[in-house]
């Protein structure tokens, strides 16, 4: 009998092992068929992304990334940038060596000269380069201090790209997310009006309450119109920022902006006076009138020019007859200094410098004055919008749990259908309540970054 039992347990290990490799084949053959199937839905999912029309994903770090990368704002800014660069290289050419080379010819009867007072000659070289000249040196400087300043122009053009299109992103995202949230609203509506309709036929409800429930269905359709024209807007905003093709559908997911530690509004005022690039641009400017204005005033003191001129002359202007002794190579090096005895320019020039430098000091007060009182209201805005988010979380939640105890009721009988999408009406509601006070604390949080010159966190 032990000898039948092993023989029987032989049998079912040979049987067991022929399952298991049948088993395993079959594994084997799955396997391959699920590679297969996953290898030809990646190939499609490739010849759809090369499709027109085919969506394109992108994140928000990504999205602002091709902004800047395609704005013509930015560009423009960056032109005016090296525009202001070349325009203190020209005022510097005066200070550095310029060589002049030429010739003419003309009548003479009498003393040769031309109309400058210079011998008339078959060629000449002259050489000039100003040493001293305060008012030219203080023009250079102010344009060099507005080449710096440019670049705060740079940017101020390039936060703005970031804002605009990081709302854009967001609000695209929140707008998405609401209108998944409204057509199951319309799906709820819509069992309700048929409930009610349904029991007022058979007298159980006014017809009142029939309009009252379409009313609301009505006024859900709206919304969702309205939605799906600003998600076209928002969308279209996007592929023109992008530079995306028209035809290319634009999906962005729902993200939060780069987590920034809480700040008192005293530090956040002084991270904008140092890093603001509006107010940085002001006191460029104050920078670059005030030394126009010192410069104007060194307009008493001699300018020095260092000079030189070369000349060939010839004997056809007859230079033996009025001169004794005729050389035909001249050249002649010094400096030339000039003494501002009296110059009306110089004192007017003074007046209007000092009354622009002013203007320059008022518009810089005014304008720090105004960025910490919008800096102080925006850090209170993003306390109040905090506040409205939580509020608005705290009521979704208790949304959430009061269709939960609905659904529970609704499984054991004891409520109705309509008391049951009324509750998912209410829950959808909150959702939508908690988005815009979720894309409001954003978009403040944005400003905040903006005004204090850290919106660059978004591209880290």
């Amino acid at each position: 009998m032990a000898a039948g039992a092993i023989a029987t347990q032989r049998h079912s290990i040979k049987g067991w092992g022929r399952s298991m490799n049948n088993m395993n084949c079959h594994n084997t053959k799955l396997a391959a068929a699920l590679a297969a199937g996953i290898l030809s839905l990646a190939a499609a999912a490739a010849a759809r992304a090369q499709e027109p029309g085919a969506a394109s994903r992108l994140s928000l770090k990504r999205a602002v990334a091709l902004a800047l990368q395609n704005s013509r704002e930015v560009a423009l800014a960056r032109l005016q940038q090296t525009l202001a660069e070349q325009a203190a290289e020209v005022n510097r050419s005066d200070f550095r060596p310029n060589l002049y080379g030429g010739s003419g010819l003309g009548y003479t009867n009498g003393i040769p000269q031309t109309p400058g007072g210079v011998a008339p000659s078959l060629f000449n070289v002259a050489y000039v380069q100003t040493l001293i000249n305060p008012p030219l040196r203080g023009q250079l400087r102010a344009a060099q201090e507005r080449a710096r300043g440019q670049r705060f122009e740079v940017e101020r053009a390039r936060d703005a790209v970031i804002v605009r299109t990081a709302s854009a992103y967001l609000e695209l995202a929140k707008v998405r997310h609401s209108l998944e949230l409204l057509r199951k609203e319309r799906e709820s509506a819509q069992k309700i009006v048929d409930v009610t309709r349904e029991r007022s036929g058979a007298g159980l409800e006014l017809p009142i309450e029939v309009t009252r429930t379409q009313l609301a269905s009505a006024r859900i359709e709206q919304r969702i119109v309205q939605l799906e024209g600003q998600e076209e807007a928002l969308e279209g905003e996007l592929r023109h920022l992008m530079a995306i093709p028209s035809n290319e559908r634009v999906e962005v997911a729902a993200e939060e902006l780069p987590a920034v530690p809480e700040q008192p509004a005293s530090e956040l005022v002084e991270l904008a006076m140092s890093k603001n690039p509006e107010l940085m641009l002001a006191e460029a400017e104050r920078r670059a009138r005030e030394q126009r204005l010192h410069g104007e005033r060194g307009g008493y003191i001699p300018t020095l020019d260092l000079v030189g001129q070369y000349s060939l002359l010839s004997r056809i202007n007859r230079y033996d007859e009025f001169f004794k002794r005729f050389q035909r190579h001249n050249l002649n090096v010094g400096i030339q200094v000039r003494f501002p005895l009296f110059s009306a320019r110089t004192s007017s020039a003074v007046a209007f410098a000092q009354t622009d430098l002013n203007v320059a000091e008022l518009e810089l007060k005014t304008k720090r004055s105004s960025l910490e009182i919008e800096v102080r209201r925006q850090a209170r805005r993003t306390r109040e919008l905090d506040a409205a988010r939580e509020v608005a979380r705290l009521e979704l939640q208790l949304a959430q749990e009061s269709l939960r105890v609905l659904q529970a009721q609704f499984q054991e009988g004891r409520t109705n259908l309509r008391d049951l999408e009324k509750a998912r009406l209410e829950e959808s509601d909150r959702w939508l309540a908690f988005l815009e006070a979720a894309y409001g604390r954003q978009k403040a949080q944005l400003e905040v970054l903006r005004s204090t010159g850290q919106l660059a966190r978004l591209l880290q």
